[in-house]
């Protein structure tokens, strides 16, 4: 492996990074987006495996009457959450200056961990983000032949080391808004190896929608797996209180459990072996609702709570009514919208109780250099048609913080893009050789450099202890700094 305590600052290009980096992760099939998602792709999922059926009664186990009256609490709180969400619309989307993120109030923060989303404006400036945008354009004319979908009016791009996405990421004002979004989690343990306050870099694609495009129509899902949730004992640990019946009690912002969850059993291609707390894109154009842009459901307790469960209540048979659901005394394999090596989706067939034609909410018009951020289990989409008159265009950006499994992911993403491959994640191919690829010099800054495990000395020890002091003292030697 290249040792980065060497002078990376020279800037090492692709040309010769591709020579001297050799990578040893198996590569994931080539492809697009589409296979991550089976609504998407046209393929009808193969039935579940009669042992989903033996997991669902592990759970139900000498539990059934704690879920049974969990459930119908939660479903009577539900109704009233989708009222309130029908009414407001996209006004139950908080939105914050960034310039305002240092003084923020207590109850702004609890209204954005409430909703699991939250609009932050002017992270950079526009005309920033408007030359971000210029230069993607360029890239995309250098590199013609890139993968995209769909591929007959190509809207997201399987291209991840372009000039601006480097500089995006790595941009100290985007950094701080990673920070300020991960200063809301916690760990109920002080052992647990995370640090929010050193946010990593996640290497993801862009998306540029013209108007008119009903390809990427991309329907309501929650990435970070699916059958995972409930297979993984890690993962699922996560949910104790919800599978306990006791969703009232769960707090979506813990990560004691999370760090060391496995989110991919399957090899999936839309899997994320880094934790990202918060999804995200920063935007490069002004987009409003119906003009291809994102919607979330803004109820995140009260839907994840209700998808985690509803793979164990059905209702009476031959009844279309949403009352009286009840555990079946035959457990069936089927868990809605969840299939392996893909993400969990949603609809209304499905997950009725969620009433997502009318939940599912149009984030507010956006400008270049706004950022956007949502919980990593708030349900989002798109819009099926971009009815807009201008192009919708995002580098996605995610806020993700120190673990142990997200600086080992770091380094393999850190030689992927020194040897100018797709990031370890991602669909394989050919990599970005049309030309104009980025190079260590377009990240900006020490900060942004060790983000991306590329910086010429580790982050300081001082005032860090716990599991924090681990994880940062890990990381130093991981990604040679120590």
């Amino acid at each position: 492996m290249l040792s980065l305590r060497l002078p990376l600052a020279r800037s090492l290009s692709a040309a010769t990074a591709r020579r001297s980096v050799v990578t040893t992760t198996a590569l994931k099939a080539a492809g697009d987006i589409s296979s991550v998602f089976p609504s998407l792709s046209g393929v009808a999922p193969a039935p579940l495996h009669p042992r989903f059926a033996a997991l669902k009664r592990k759970y139900l186990n000498g539990r059934e009457s704690d879920l049974q009256a969990g459930w119908e609490r939660l479903v009577g709180e539900l109704r009233r959450e989708v009222e309130e969400v029908k009414e407001l619309g996209s006004k139950t989307i908080p939105s914050i200056e960034f310039k305002h993120l240092a003084s923020a109030s207590p109850a702004e923060i609890a209204e954005i961990k409430r909703r699991g989303v939250v609009v932050i404006r002017n992270v950079l400036p526009e005309h920033e983000a408007l030359q971000l945008k210029a230069d993607i354009g360029d890239y995309l004319r250098e590199n013609p032949n890139a993968k995209a979908f769909p591929a007959k009016s190509p809207a997201v791009y399987e291209l991840y080391w372009s000039p601006s996405q480097l500089r995006a990421r790595s941009h100290p004002s985007l950094l701080k808004a990673q920070t300020f979004l991960m200063s809301m989690w916690h760990s109920s343990s002080p052992a647990t190896q995370l640090s929010v306050q050193h946010p990593l870099t996640y290497a993801d694609r862009l998306r540029v929608r013209l108007p008119g495009d009903s390809g990427f129509a991309l329907g309501a899902h929650v990435d970070g797996g699916s059958l995972e949730r409930w297979e993984d004992p890690q993962y699922s640990a996560v949910y104790n209180k919800i599978f306990r019946g006791e969703w009232e009690d769960y707090d979506a912002y813990d990560a004691r459990h999370r760090v060391t969850a496995t989110m991919d059993l399957y090899n999936g291609a839309g899997s994320c072996a880094m934790f990202r707390m918060w999804q995200g894109w920063l935007s490069m154009s002004n987009t409003g609702p119906n003009e291809g842009t994102l919607l979330v459901n803004p109820m995140l307790k009260h839907a994840t709570a209700y998808f985690l469960l509803r793979p164990f209540f059905a209702p009476p048979s031959g009844s279309t009514s949403l009352s009286n659901w009840r555990i079946p005394s035959a457990p069936t394999p089927a868990f809605p919208g969840a299939v392996p090596a893909a993400s969990q989706e949603f609809n209304d067939k499905w997950h009725p109780h969620l009433n997502l034609e009318k939940t599912m909410t149009h984030i507010p018009r956006v400008a270049p250099g706004d950022f956007v951020a949502w919980h990593c289990d708030t349900i989002h989409a798109v819009d099926r048609v971009h009815a807009g008159s201008g192009d919708s265009s995002v580098l996605y950006i995610p806020a993700a913080p120190l673990s142990k499994a997200s600086a080992e992911y770091a380094v393999r993403q850190r030689n992927a893009f020194l040897s100018g491959i797709p990031p370890p994640d991602f669909p394989s191919g050919d990599g970005e050789s049309g030309g104009g690829m980025a190079a260590v010099k377009d990240v900006i800054g020490e900060e942004g450099r060790r983000a991306m495990g590329l910086g010429t000395e580790g982050w300081s020890l001082d005032g860090l202890k716990d599991g924090e002091r681990e994880v940062v003292e890990m990381a130093n030697r991981t990604f040679g700094w120590a």
